[in-house]
């Protein structure tokens, strides 16, 4: 039996946070990596219409300077050692055309959240909701999520801006995110809600 949930709309200054789009991440060269032509395709769209209507953009990724950062979880997952400062696998993917302007938040484990100023920032930008995209769905996608819900950030998640690797675990994290931490929209949703919200955008 579902949960009884209600939709909570995005706030007068929304904020797109872009989880690690990198070429880590985007390129399936790299051990961490997969295709996923589609899902940036949609983030470009949504980027797009964020900058035109003077709203936040945020970016992450994930960088591993020391061997004490996240030492259980690069134990665990070997690949991630792959992801260095001096490593190319940690830039922003180019066809998302990050600006100098955009904040980058480095990160080492899943949320965005989790001992990063991600909040402080977006509390100085005046942020009142997110929507939250990137990769992976079942992964950092969903710990940003939970967190942005456990800081009051209401949060819908794009469904076709956000991927995995596994179709089964993609579908299930959107089922559940869905049902308790968040609202997944279609990408025209989120589009049409800056139209109305903001009409005068450039």
């Amino acid at each position: 039996m579902d949960l009884e949930r209600k939709v909570v709309p995005l706030g007068h200054c929304p904020a797109l946070l872009v989880v690690d789009m990198i070429n880590g991440f985007t390129d399936p060269a790299c051990p961490l990596g997969c295709a996923c032509p589609d899902v940036v395709a949609a983030n470009v769209d949504l980027l797009s219409a964020f900058r035109a209507a003077a709203l936040p953009v945020l970016f992450t990724t994930v960088v591993y300077r020391d061997e004490s950062q996240a030492r259980v979880f690069r134990n665990r997952v070997a690949a991630l050692n792959v992801l260095t400062p001096d490593s190319n696998w940690v830039a922003v993917d180019p066809a998302l055309e990050r600006r100098e302007d955009e904040v980058l938040i480095e990160k080492q484990w899943a949320s965005a959240f989790h001992r990063t100023d991600l909040d402080h920032r977006l509390r100085d930008m005046g942020v009142d909701s997110l929507v939250v995209t990137g990769l992976t769905t079942s992964g950092c996608v969903r710990a940003t999520v939970v967190d942005g819900l456990q800081y009051d950030y209401p949060v819908q998640v794009p469904r076709a801006a956000v991927g995995d690797r596994n179709a089964e675990a993609h579908a299930a994290n959107l089922f559940d995110m869905h049902a308790k931490y968040a609202d997944v929209v279609e990408v025209s949703d989120v589009l049409a809600s800056l139209d109305r919200s903001f009409p005068d955008a450039d």
